[in-house]
């Protein structure tokens, strides 16, 4: 076959299931040597079992045809379990979004990445120990020769992907298949992760990428193909696509990426939710003072400090560091950082579940952490709390008025009480009989957030709301806050390791490094004149809908 052949043709590609209908529908585009194709949509698009058809993992119960299936000259229509198996890892590789469920929890990854050589190579135990070493220092694994021993589950989300990134090109495959690669990791360590993959795009091979996020994309694709319901709805050269999309659903997509977006501005379609508020609190202006009268911060931490013990005569993990930071009323706080930074033990501070070794936490200008449970107990209800995961904090066995209902402190939740929190929020009220396995992941959210709002807080801490949403889903509920903010003038301390969407939602932000705010200001002046350098890479790593530079030399695919 001649380098100018395309290393993957598909046309026509079909994928049902049973005696269902068709999931994927006439899917075809190509990918040629050298270059990086990505396919992105939202979940249930269709983008995965493209992928998973493609080497032959779509599940015994898929029904897949295609026009054509040629990957370097095989037809990979009809292949058998043996063929398959002498495909995969050699010349297609494949990198998921979980490496913690990918790789084994009891084998080192020294083991699992030598396994694919020994299997595939006819290179002796030291060459092949030689060579692991070679691929984690290829993929930026600090220290090698001690990684090789660990497990993944002793390594950070970071690490493990990177790990399962050079077990994946351990026998140089001809093709990569990266499915939603870099969801959910820290921002840093989504663009190292962006950079192995286009290393191993510029040695020659092809790149198949799979995600819901344009802006992660951007930076290394050469030709989108975006789905949408199982058919491709728009394709072309990146450039083109990002910069004049044709279809209204990439249009949908564009919009929806908070970076670099103003603050204040609608990512989503969706018209602003106009439903009554749910108690009686002002409903006009974003910087109110609480119900309170005072001026006192909403929320202020003075000279915080937590550690926590490792035992085995390990040092002490210093997961908060004189941390001093007002949260002004009406107002939203921006506290990011990459994992480990303390973002998530000063939220916990925040609300009481863990207490400060040292300093103090300040509620409305009163105190707050220094005071026994039954002390804050009857002032609970000032503070709400939205997490990452809504259901697992959902007892599965209660319906969704059950789970409102119990968040109504001290008064009875009538009907009407139930259907205002859900109108509120932008809910149909007949899904108060609804058990929240059965609601998609922005209706959950939209719970959690009206579970929040049932005690009638002034505060709320938002600890990573929408990391774990596709990027509509995530725009509308970040709109739903900014809408609910301006009616009940709400404080919000919220906390993420995702910029663009800290820059689009705060009138502050503290950055968080090992525990220290490094920088604190103004949102607009910290992102824009960064005078910290840990800031500053933290601004250059989040990704763009077109990063400087990435279009030059993009030819298509």
């Amino acid at each position: 076959m001649s380098d100018s052949t395309p290393l993957l043709q598909v046309e026509a590609l079909t994928v049902g299931f049973g005696s269902g209908d068709a999931v994927v529908s006439d899917v075809s585009f190509q990918v040629e040597r050298g270059t990086c194709v990505a396919i992105v949509g939202e979940s249930g698009s269709g983008k995965s079992v493209t992928a998973r058809s493609l080497l032959g993992l779509a599940g015994p119960s898929a029904r897949v045809t295609a026009a054509r299936l040629d990957f370097g000259g095989t037809d990979l229509r009809g292949l058998g379990a043996s063929a398959w198996r002498r495909l995969r890892g050699r010349r297609i590789g494949l990198v998921l979004q979980d490496a913690l469920v990918s790789l084994d929890p009891l084998r080192p990854i020294g083991r699992e990445i030598d396994d694919a050589l020994r299997l595939g190579t006819d290179l002796d135990r030291t060459a092949r120990t030689r060579r692991v070493l070679e691929l984690l220092e290829s993929v930026g694994m600090p220290d090698p020769a001690s990684r090789i021993g660990q497990r993944s589950g002793e390594l950070s989300g970071g690490l493990r992907q990177r790990a399962l990134i050079a077990s994946a090109i351990a026998l140089d495959p001809d093709l990569l298949i990266a499915d939603e690669p870099t969801t959910a990791l820290d921002v840093t360590v989504q663009a190292r992760v962006i950079g192995l993959l286009d290393d191993v795009k510029r040695r020659g091979a092809g790149l198949l990428l799979i995600s819901h996020d344009l802006a992660v994309v951007s930076s290394i694709a050469d030709h989108l193909v975006v789905m949408q319901h199982g058919v491709v709805v728009e394709q072309g050269p990146a450039e083109q696509v990002l910069t004049r999309p044709t279809h209204p659903y990439t249009r949908a997509l564009i919009a929806a990426v908070p970076t670099d977006r103003a603050r204040g501005t609608r990512l989503s379609a969706d018209p602003a939710v106009d439903a009554a508020p749910v108690a009686e609190q002002p409903a006009t202006g974003t910087r109110l003072t609480t119900q309170t009268g005072s001026d006192a911060p909403a929320l202020e931490f003075r000279s915080v400090t937590r550690s926590f013990e490792r035992g085995r005569g390990a040092s002490a993990i210093l997961a908060v560091d004189d941390v001093s930071l007002r949260l002004e009323p009406g107002t939203t706080l921006g506290v990011v950082g990459e994992s480990g930074s303390g973002k998530t033990t000063l939220a916990r501070i925040a609300l009481g579940l863990t207490a400060p070794q040292s300093g103090t936490v300040l509620l409305e200008g009163e105190s707050w952490s220094e005071l026994p449970e039954r002390a804050r107990r009857p002032r609970r209800n000032r503070l709400g709390w939205v997490s990452q995961d809504p259901l697992s904090s959902f007892d599965p066995r209660w319906r969704v008025d059950a789970i409102l209902a119990d968040a109504v402190r001290g008064r009875e939740a009538a009907p009407r009480d139930i259907t205002r929190l859900l109108a509120d929020v932008g809910l149909d009220p007949s899904l108060a009989r609804a058990r929240p396995r059965t609601l998609s992941g922005g209706q959950r959210q939209r719970v959690a957030i009206a579970r929040a709002l049932a005690s009638r807080p002034s505060t709320l801490i938002l600890d990573e709301p929408v990391s774990a949403l596709d990027v509509t889903v995530q725009a509308r509920i970040l709109d739903l806050l900014d809408d609910l903010q301006r009616r009940h003038g709400l404080s919000y301390l919220l906390i993420s390791h995702d910029l663009g969407v800290i820059r689009h939602m705060s009138d502050w932000v503290a950055v968080m490094q090992h525990g220290r705010v490094v920088e604190h200001g103004d949102a607009e002046q910290v992102f824009t004149a960064p005078a910290h350098p840990y800031t500053a890479r933290l601004a250059a790593d989040a990704p763009r809908l077109i990063a400087p530079g990435a279009a030059s030399g993009r030819d298509g695919a």
